[in-house]
């Protein structure tokens, strides 16, 4: 039987962390080759440190992206965050390209060929989630974790406030009962400030009213501990505080721990690679059989072998929470959607520079745009599951 009282915390991380600025820079890459070239095939992996960012990974695409191009949208990326302290700054950077041709074996069995339609980029597994915890249908503790940040992001952009810093983390202990979640035990926020006199007293008066804007009413009380800052001061921020690779934060980008995760990350990959496309088209299914009204949570597993075109195999867990067979659905949902990687990228519109964006604050949960962002975010598929089953 499932709990239904008890505490589960998940943590977000900001733009300005160190893993997340490679994150954003490889994405950055990503977006520049879709926009010259909408099958080109991009797998990009950034280091960055104090003042220096290495860009590197197996690219195919127009010769017009060439390193020059890649060090001006690094430092473009770097300026955009924010980052400009003697340690880390987007004009002094030392940025070293290092990206080359796409192996020539692992293009023989990701291309279509003949009556061989394209397979997947790699083997693996993916999971997508999603429960009526909020809204948008994501586990409450990582969504709120994400929304404090991004909060405190735009009053920092802005020029709300001048004392916050790109680097930031965020923690929330979310309390449920009787299965729903009703407050937070406890809030983390550590924060990068600019004045090295600040102290946490002093941090936490300018992030507590983001905070509080961000959480629902209610949720914080006269018990809920707050931790700001809890080992003092927080200056040297970034890269030029702790090392950042891409692909460090995978709880963060998705579930925030709530469901499970097949281990591959997303960022600096282009959509042929499953690890993020048939995550995207994991919890579109999951989102749309919630949204449908067939299940209070879904979780869904796709599995996929390189150069092969069609899932392996479609795993539902409706979690006790279901209004139809979970056989029924793993059906249907391969009959509703054409999930091999070509008809994933068709159906979502995933050829598209849409990737930067989605770098912090999570892949999911946020709300489709109008160029195609966050397309997985929709729930167009609610009739066809319906009439399907």
């Amino acid at each position: 039987m499932s709990r239904v009282t008890y505490h589960f915390t998940s943590e977000s991380v900001s733009e300005g962390h160190p893993d997340k600025v490679c994150d954003r820079i490889s994405d950055t890459v990503v977006d520049a080759y879709l926009s010259a070239m909408p099958e080109s095939r991009v797998a990009c992996e950034t280091l960055a440190t104090t003042n220096r960012v290495v860009v590197a990974g197996e690219v195919r695409g127009p010769d017009t992206i060439t390193p020059q191009v890649i060090e001006g949208l690094v430092r473009e990326a770097v300026r955009e965050i924010g980052y400009e302290q003697p340690g880390f700054h987007w004009k002094n950077l030392s940025v070293e390209v290092l990206l080359h041709a796409q192996s020539s074996d692992i293009a023989l069995g990701v291309d279509a060929a003949g009556n061989k339609d394209e397979g997947a980029g790699d083997q693996g597994i993916m999971f997508g989630y999603a429960c009526r915890e909020t809204p948008e249908l994501m586990p409450a503790p990582i969504y709120y974790a994400h929304r404090i940040l991004k909060r405190m992001a735009e009053a920092r952009h802005s020029g709300e406030t001048k004392m916050l810093g790109p680097d930031a983390k965020s923690q929330v202990t979310v309390v449920y009962k009787n299965g729903k979640p009703v407050g937070v035990t406890s809030i983390v926020v550590s924060t990068q400030h600019l004045d090295a006199e600040l102290t946490s007293h002093d941090v936490r008066a300018i992030v507590e009213p983001y905070v509080r804007e961000s959480l629902p009413d209610g949720w914080i009380n006269g018990t809920t501990e707050w931790h700001v800052n809890p080992t003092g001061k927080f200056v040297i921020g970034g890269p030029d505080g702790d090392a950042g690779l891409t692909g460090r934060k995978i709880i963060v980008d998705t579930y925030g721990g709530a469901a499970p995760h097949g281990g591959g990350a997303f960022s600096g990959k282009d959509p042929t690679k499953v690890d993020r496309s048939a995550a995207y088209a994991a919890r579109y299914l999951a989102k749309n059989v919630v949204a449908a009204e067939l299940a209070d949570r879904c979780t869904i597993q796709l599995s996929y072998a390189i150069g092969v075109s069609k899932p392996l195999s479609i795993y539902v867990d409706l979690h006790g929470t279901g209004k139809v067979s979970e056989d029924a659905l793993e059906r249907v949902l391969g009959e509703v959607m054409d999930l091999s990687p070509r008809g994933i990228r068709q159906h979502l519109g995933l050829n598209k520079p849409i990737y930067a964006r989605t770098a912090a604050y999570g892949h999911f949960g946020r709300p489709p745009e109008p160029d195609g962002g966050f397309s997985w975010e929709k729930t167009d598929l609610v009739g066809a599951i319906q009439n399907a089953l």
